[in-house]
């Protein structure tokens, strides 16, 4: 395994000794996440309209980036479906606007364990629902890490239920696709920053009960799909020092056997959550840069012009 990059090294030995966060109650975890947003750098100035919940029949709270005359890509931020939120991929969106030239909503779905499987799935589908009927262009689904695992997820509910408007393509980030504690990289990453094993258990124990997840399905672990044919286009991201990384893999293995169109990025320095990090991290930049060029290549071969979408 490559060494860890440099600049995600240096703020790695900068946070040792602090409080586990798995030693922590779900409310400082959250402060910690936002206090972690400085580590973005800002990104693109673009067009963004906040829009409440209820507002205009949206089901949950949105962030929209740039204008809808283009692919849109409903977009779910990271944070182990327990922390996060709008600002949490707020530098992100704003690259994918004004350099993958696509339109996303990104959503403000409910956090665990107030709000516990399968709430935050529930509220991205219907935030899917909200699109859907607003834009005519071509749909997308996108997400990091938790949210990659409920963009995956709900990726292969719709196929289920032959929706109308089933994903153009489908954009996963570090995602968490199986159960934890079965791949091998969650022992060989064990204690990889800033997510290890450990905080993985932690997320899992906060989002659904033990004597839950078996019946939970593909909604909980697409890996536990029996079947993955009929799937979007799919591009896959995967970091070195992750615990999730072998499933990212295995997840876009079993995708190209099915049939499905599979790119995978892989990078083997960086780790979990590095979108985060791009303020401190030359390579983290770098990796958004080529994620954001990914992106573009697949909205393009999706475009077409909608002049029925709605324009905000």
């Amino acid at each position: 395994m490559a060494d860890l990059d440099p600049g995600i090294s240096a703020l790695r030995d900068a946070s040792a000794g602090g409080v586990p966060m798995i030693d922590l109650p779900p409310a400082e975890v959250r402060e910690r996440i936002v206090t972690g947003n400085r580590l973005c750098s800002a990104g693109p100035e673009v067009v963004i309209r906040d829009v409440a919940d209820g507002e205009d029949g949206a089901p949950v709270g949105l962030r929209l980036y740039g204008t809808p005359d283009r692919t849109t890509l409903v977009y779910a931020h990271g944070g182990g479906w327990v922390t996060g939120g709008l600002d949490y991929a707020d530098e992100f969106c704003r690259f994918l606007a004004a350099e993958a030239d696509v339109h996303v909503v990104s959503v403000d779905y409910r956090l665990a364990p107030e709000h516990p499987f399968p709430a935050p799935l529930d509220d991205l589908a219907a935030a899917w629902d909200w699109a859907a009927a607003r834009y005519g262009g071509p749909l997308a689904l996108g997400g990091d890490s938790a949210g990659g695992n409920l963009a995956a997820a709900l990726a292969l509910r719709l196929r289920l239920r032959n929706a109308a408007r089933e994903p153009a393509f489908q954009l996963l980030i570090y995602p968490v696709l199986g159960a934890p504690g079965v791949s091998d990289s969650y022992t060989t990453r064990a204690d990889a920053f800033p997510i290890g094993a450990a905080d993985m258990h932690w997320f899992f124990d906060h989002y659904v009960g033990r004597d839950a997840r078996d019946a939970a399905g593909s909604d909980l672990l697409p890996l536990a799909a029996d079947d993955l044919s009929g799937l979007p286009p799919t591009h896959v991201v995967a970091a070195g020092h992750d615990p999730l990384h072998d499933e990212a893999i295995s997840y876009a293995a079993r995708l190209k056997d099915a049939g499905t169109v599979v790119s995978v990025q892989e990078h083997p320095a960086l780790c979990h959550g590095f979108l985060r990090f791009t303020g401190a991290s030359d390579a983290a930049r770098a990796a958004r840069a080529s994620v954001v060029k990914s992106v573009r290549r697949l909205a393009q071969t999706t475009h077409v012009h909608a002049p029925d979408t709605i324009h905000d």
